[in-house]
């Protein structure tokens, strides 16, 4: 069935009846949208050319112009229009059905005093309300991760996994990477030079961020796969941090990260930390994808062969 109104007072109550905030219940819409009478105001505005239809199987009244406005009254006082529920329950979905994700696309250009310079690649894709694939890269470029230091090799990380939507602004990111190169597995050392599953690098990252808050935590195992029990090396590589945004284009907060050796099977050889970073960040975004990011502070002991001195990192990135 299908009503025209003509009527100001009509259309205004359906459309108050369609723009139900979010929260309240499809029942409470129904009833409001299927109890619209057509009252005496209708006919203050044009009603030239307006079908009134009570149900599908009532005979319509067409109100031409200079229709008397005793039969308006008439029509208005004898029954309660029914309206087509099916349409308005499908309007009501519509209207609080949270918007579809879209495929996204993340390269971030990164270098700080350990690792030297890094581009990633993060690619999501939608395959589930709550769920996106995820697929990952990092191009490690320090010589010191090839064979003998040469800039060959290099170390070269990609990974899959998913991206889950666990809650409102909380974003959950389970992945696992392969590593090529050679310094889990000991590259010339253990006479085999780069490797293609140098290691395997199960890692998670959580992301959380509002209108007033932003926080990270990182943590991957960077476990050896060739050569693991002559030459090889684990590493275990976490960071946390979480700042405010002071406005929608600046943030700033502080930043703790750890790079341990959790082990080492070459002869001698033992765990150790790497390095233990803490300081502030400052963070710079713009609303069509480019952000930019600076880390910097204090060594707080990587032990006696672990990296000294203040650390920095910078990263600057495009989300498109």
């Amino acid at each position: 069935m299908k009503i025209h109104f003509a009527s100001a007072v009509s259309a205004a109550a359906l459309a108050m009846a369609g723009a139900a905030p979010a929260f309240a219940s499809e029942q409470a819409v129904l009833a409001a949208a299927t109890a619209l009478p057509v009252s005496a105001a209708d006919t203050t505005s044009e009603t030239t050319g307006v079908v009134i239809a009570a149900a599908t199987e009532a005979t319509p009244i067409t109100l031409a112009a200079g229709t008397n406005s005793t039969l308006i009254n008439a029509a208005a006082t004898s029954a309660t229009l029914p309206f087509d529920s099916a349409a308005v329950a499908a309007a009501v979905q519509a209207a609080t059905a949270p918007a579809e994700r879209s495929e996204k696309f993340t390269v971030v250009l990164n270098q700080d005093s350990f690792f030297g310079f890094y581009p990633t690649f993060n690619a999501l894709i939608p395959v589930g309300e709550k769920v996106d694939l995820s697929v990952y890269g990092i191009l490690w470029t320090t010589p010191d991760f090839g064979t003998n230091g040469g800039g060959s090799d290099l170390w070269t990380e990609f990974g899959i996994g998913a991206a889950i939507y666990a809650a409102d602004n909380l974003v959950i990111k389970p992945q696992i990477g392969i590593l090529n190169g050679a310094l889990l597995s000991g590259g010339a050392a253990g006479g085999t030079g780069g490797n293609v599953f140098d290691g395997v690098v199960p890692n998670v990252t959580i992301n959380y961020a509002d209108d007033s808050f932003e926080a990270e935590y990182y943590g991957g195992y960077y476990a050896a796969v060739r050569n693991r029990n002559d030459s090889g090396l684990d590493f275990l590589h976490t960071w946390i941090n979480a700042g405010y945004k002071f406005t929608s284009n600046f943030s700033a907060g502080g930043h703790y990260e750890i790079l341990s050796l959790t082990r080492n099977s070459n002869p001698g050889g033992s765990a150790s930390n790497v390095y233990q970073w803490v300081g502030p960040y400052a963070q710079f975004a713009l609303s069509n994808g480019f952000f930019t990011r600076f880390t910097a502070g204090w060594e707080m002991g990587g032990g006696a062969a672990g990296n000294n001195g203040d650390f920095y990192k910078v990263a600057v990135g495009f989300t498109f």
